[in-house]
């Protein structure tokens, strides 16, 4: 409970400041919702002076009215055109930034993250989060301010011409803001609801969709459709309320109108009756109260939009921070001088405190050029440690040196640039085999994407696609076997050519064969580097002269490595 509490307290800060950085960019559409305002008085005079010549039977109407009229309308209708333009445009840098933002924050927390977050959860908080602030930003905002300042000045124009018609209006007014406080608790609820169930239905279905040969096989496809209908009906009924609070709330707001008109009409009505109505002012005060009712009809609509903002807010405000870099010292710049040597003093880290430390007391150095196999069963700690290196993580005690200087403080940008890393099933972006190998280093010449290709033995295969390096394929590698994925994989570590070489399981999931011409491109690939490889394969423990063997986050035996 506390927990919620805390990412609720979270979400209202991170709110807070996002409406500090929009009010600025918000101020020109405030300025058109007052001009548009001012322009709808004048409109109303010149209407009422026209009414009031046609109702007493006078000669026609004064050309300064309908004059005024017509110049008022296509004054607003411009205003109304350009304050659409700049709303859309707020909404959509503010979007941007917060993109970048977010993307910026889960690129730096690295695929650790996927630990604790399913990755259609991250995907959510990503697009549909974030453009679900897209109406905070360019309607919430101006029409927060304009549902006071507008009805303000129709008021002080109707009390020139009625004080009493304008205690009714603003009695009437004050229904709404009541009538919104009552439905925004329930609207703020029901909008984190129902992303929460948006977010369980990516979740389950793209789980689905990655087992759909599991489902198939095991005969569950029938009751897995059932789920996902049921998920999918789930969705439903919570986007149902939303909608259900944005029609009372709109309900309230046309009951105050009416009632407002209403008692007007009757007040206007006696005077009639009894002969005391001055016709043009009760003209000009009722074609008011659809103007009065304009900025909070506005407001109305774009509480809803602050309701989607603040059910957004709390998954926006739980993304990871940036991490915070230490001053760089003068001992980074050695670091790519001659070589990477890399020193682990007394290292220890926990995922989950349930489950114990993931390693524990890890000390060991790897002088530059040479190879470090990490050994042990899975829950060793092997691909901790390279998440350490990849500054993924950071250790919780003890502290990693970089040719002598603290992992902590190099800035991500070096560190990147230091390192290539191959895992054991690598990503394949969809696209040509050319532009995934490039994927290492953008700038990269067809020349020296052609050498890392010979390097790595792609060319050995592509030779068959038809369009060579220039062949497309699928998403996920979708058209290449896990070897060929493996070689493209190895020839973006030969395009980096960076002098830290971390490797995962390689060869996992590899036939003996290509296992062997795997390790023979390895071999080459570490010739003159420094290279940290976490395996249990028998072929790749033979790859390096030292070795660390790892049980439950303990050093067990150290060869060469202490």
């Amino acid at each position: 409970m506390a927990s919620m509490s805390g990412q609720t307290q979270g979400g209202r800060d991170w709110l807070r400041a996002q409406t500090k950085l929009g009010r600025h960019a918000a101020r020109p559409v405030v300025m058109f919702g007052l001009l548009n305002t001012i322009l709808a008085i004048i409109q109303g005079t010149c209407i009422a002076a026209i009414l009031g010549d046609a109702l007493v039977i006078r000669a026609p109407a004064a050309a300064w009215a309908i004059a005024g009229f017509c110049i008022a309308a296509l004054l607003r209708a411009g205003l109304s055109v350009a304050s659409e333009r700049v709303s859309v445009r707020n909404g959509s840098a503010a979007r941007q930034r917060l993109r970048l933002d977010v993307m910026s924050r889960l690129l730096a927390a690295g695929p650790s993250l996927l630990r604790h977050e399913h990755s259609a959860a991250l995907t959510t908080t990503v697009v549909d989060r974030v453009d679900a602030m897209d109406g905070f930003f360019a309607r919430w905002l101006p029409a927060s301010v304009l549902a006071i300042a507008g009805p303000v000045l129709v008021l002080l124009a109707v009390a020139a011409v009625d004080w009493r018609a304008a205690l009714v209006l603003g009695a009437c007014g004050l229904l709404v803001p009541v009538a919104q406080a009552a439905s925004g608790i329930g609207a703020a609820a029901a909008s984190r609801h129902q992303f929460q169930a948006l977010s369980r239905l990516q979740a389950r279905f793209l789980d689905r969709v990655r087992g759909i040969s599991t489902i198939v096989l095991s005969g569950r496809a029938a009751d897995e459709a059932v789920a996902l209908a049921q998920a999918a009906n789930e969705l439903r009924r919570r986007t149902m309320r939303v909608l259900r609070v944005a029609f009372i709330a709109s309900a309230a707001l046309d009951c105050a109108l009416a009632l407002a008109l209403v008692v007007l009409a009757i007040r206007y009505g006696h005077a009639a009756v009894t002969h005391r109505l001055n016709t043009v002012p009760a003209l000009f005060v009722l074609l008011m109260v659809p103007e009065f009712f304009a900025p909070l009809r506005a407001f109305s609509v774009a509480y809803q939009d602050r309701a989607h903002a603040t059910g957004a807010a709390e998954a926006l405000a739980t993304v990871p921070p940036m991490p915070v870099v230490a001053p760089v010292t003068a001992a980074i710049r050695t670091v790519t001088a001659h070589g990477v040597s890399i020193t682990f003093e007394h290292v220890g880290f926990t995922w989950d405190p349930a489950r114990g430390p993931a390693l524990e007391d890890i000390s060991f150095r790897v002088p530059a050029g040479e190879t470090l196999v990490l050994a042990g069963p899975s829950g060793a700690g092997k691909s901790t440690i390279l998440e350490i290196l990849l500054g993924f993580v950071s250790p919780q005690t003890g502290r990693v040196l970089v040719n002598g200087a603290d992992l902590a403080t190099i800035v991500p940008e070096a560190l990147n640039r230091m390192i290539a890393s191959i895992g054991q099933r690598p990503t394949i972006f969809a696209g040509t085999v050319r532009d995934n190998i490039r994927f290492a280093k953008p700038d990269a010449t067809d020349k020296e994407i052609e050498a890392a290709a010979r390097n790595a033995r792609v060319s050995q295969f592509v030779e068959s696609l038809p369009r060579g390096l220039d062949t497309e394929i699928g998403e996920g590698g979708y058209g290449l076997s896990g070897g060929q994925a493996q070689r493209v994989a190895i020839a973006r570590a030969f395009l980096k050519n960076a002098p830290l070489l971390l490797l995962d399981e390689p060869t996992a999931h590899l036939d003996p064969a290509t296992e062997g011409d795997v390790m023979d491109s390895l071999r080459r690939l570490s010739v003159g580097r420094t290279v940290v490889m976490a395996s249990h394969a028998a072929a790749v423990l033979s790859l390096g002269n030292r070795r660390l063997d790892l049980r439950d986050g303990r050093v067990v035996t150290a060869r060469g490595a202490a």
